[in-house]
């Protein structure tokens, strides 16, 4: 391999994609020298070539660390943390691309602000777009419209070495965690994924420092990360629902919205006070109010029941602090809400259960706040959460319902497109006995018999299409699991007592 034609390569990306400029250059040369402990450099026949990505370079750059073992180990881990080292050559220092944003926040429009750094995260292999393009994604027609599937096949299997690692550091706590403005740069260890081509962006949220990223995996279009300056955990409150309504007034392009703060209906990191934000109108952006209440206080705001499998209220209006003052007064209600007859209780053990997801947008220069109600009670008969995917869609779905999945995607585990794979095999050829008897397929034996009787039946149709579709639907019954007013009548009666307590 010649690395100096990959040195080459990498250069004229970097100026394809405006990373860096002519006068860069030599500097940006001479410090990937120094990575490859090279101190010559032979000028290769490169000349020119479009690529959307610099991950075919990188690739040949990381091969050639490992073959002079100056890379520790060829593993994810590792290359991880070098391939990160070679992009942080040509990305702007973090006052370089803050500038930037502002100067077109304030002289073009929000969304040319976003643009501009959503681009430089991809160009930079930030965002990992060669991993994220694995992911399978479809939207399956349920009655309660088109909900995005998705089956998560980006992330790398964890390192051994990594695993072995986080069980072992004791000792080290800088970073508190994935999420604190002291990963911008970060280099990285086993444990700890490396950040050196990290950039943030500063924002005033109500007088507070947060920050703007994207994450690395993202699951829509411009899936933003929103996050406090100071470690500290979720909370929701009236200042959240602030936040969230002062962030879309700024970036009205974008809705934004919060994992809820309780353990079972939260998030993967109830550490760090953040939101999650992006580019992208999901399935319950669409869901349509069924049936609309009025408040006295607040004339001027709209309250709705919004048809939607999970128990979703719609609070629309023009002045964000009223709001948000309404969105406060129904918190404290559900925080303290009962009602046996359909097996809410607030509390029980001394533990508080009722929380909200809410979910801020601009809907046509309005403020809507959308405010799911969530309850993380577990029984013995439901030891994940009688709010939480049931026992029955375990082979679908048994993780936790966060946000992303509350608004209408799903996002599925891998090992569902093997099994997928598998199963339909069986399937069209009648070999039932076979697929109950592989550990991989068993789990969704009953399920398949519910909508595919025999193999004659199935001659000429696409089963894994038939199987898409079918998980689409299972996907809004794992909703309907995690909503505390079920959608059957009495659960209806019991929503309309709640809002009539309000």
């Amino acid at each position: 391999m010649n690395i100096y034609r990959e040195v080459d390569r990498l250069l004229h990306y970097g100026l394809k994609q405006k990373l860096i400029s002519v006068w860069d250059l030599d500097y940006v040369r001479n410090s990937l020298l120094e990575l490859f402990e090279l101190e010559d450099y032979k000028p290769s026949d490169f000349n020119g070539e479009s690529l959307d990505s610099p991950v075919p370079i990188l690739e040949n750059m990381l091969i050639y660390l490992a073959d002079r073992d100056i890379l520790p180990e060829d593993s994810i881990t590792y290359r991880d943390m070098y391939d990160t080292k070679i992009m942080d050559r040509l990305i702007p220092k973090p006052k370089e691309i803050v500038r930037e944003f502002y100067q077109k926040y304030q002289t073009v429009n929000p969304k040319e602000a976003t643009n501009y750094f959503y681009q430089l995260s991809k160009a930079s292999n930030y965002i990992r777009t060669n991993r994220i393009a694995k992911n399978i994604h479809w939207y399956s027609p349920t009655v309660y419209g088109d909900l995005e599937i998705t089956i998560n096949l980006s992330k790398p299997e964890k390192d051994p070495k990594a695993i072995a690692a986080a069980k072992s550091n004791t000792s080290i706590s800088y970073p508190k965690c994935l999420l604190c403005k002291e990963n911008v740069g970060y280099p990285g260890r086993l444990d700890h994924p490396a950040r050196h081509s990290h950039r943030i962006i500063p924002l005033e949220l109500e007088d507070e420092r947060w920050y703007l990223q994207y994450s690395p995996y993202v699951y829509y279009n411009e899936h933003a990360i929103v996050f406090s300056r100071d470690h500290r955990p979720m909370k929701i409150s009236r200042a959240g629902f602030d936040r969230l309504l002062h962030f879309v007034e700024q970036f009205p392009h974008y809705f934004i919205g919060s994992n809820a703060d309780l353990p079972i209906v939260g998030g993967s990191i109830l550490s760090h006070d953040h939101f999650q934000a992006g580019h992208h109108e999901f399935p319950m952006a669409k869901a349509p109010i069924e049936e609309t209440f009025r408040f006295n206080q607040y004339p001027d705001v709209t309250c709705g029941i919004v048809n939607w499998p999970m128990s979703v209220l719609r609070l629309q209006g023009e002045n964000r602090a009223e709001v948000s003052e309404l969105a406060e007064k129904i918190l404290n209600k559900w925080r303290s809400y009962s009602d046996e007859s359909v097996g809410i209780y607030s509390e029980s053990d001394g533990k508080s259960h009722n929380t909200v997801t809410p979910i801020a947008r601009k809907n046509k220069g309005i403020f809507e706040l959308d405010m799911v109600l969530r309850n993380n009670r577990t029984s013995d008969m439901h030891p994940y959460g009688i709010f939480h995917p049931h026992q029955e869609v375990h082979h679908i779905k048994k993780e936790n319902i966060g946000l992303i999945e509350v608004m209408g995607l799903a996002v599925l585990p891998g090992r569902l497109e093997e099994e997928m794979d598998i199963l339909s095999d069986y399937l069209r050829n009648g070999l039932w006995a076979q697929a109950e008897r592989d550990e991989r397929t068993s789990k969704h034996v009953a399920w398949a018999k519910q909508f595919i009787n025999s193999s004659a039946e199935m001659e000429g149709k696409n089963i894994r299409e038939l199987m898409n579709k079918e998980i689409g639907k299972t996907f809004s019954i794992v909703l309907e699991h995690a909503g505390v007013f079920k959608k059957a009548k009495e659960g209806n009666k019991a929503f309309r007592r709640f809002m009539n307590q309000i």
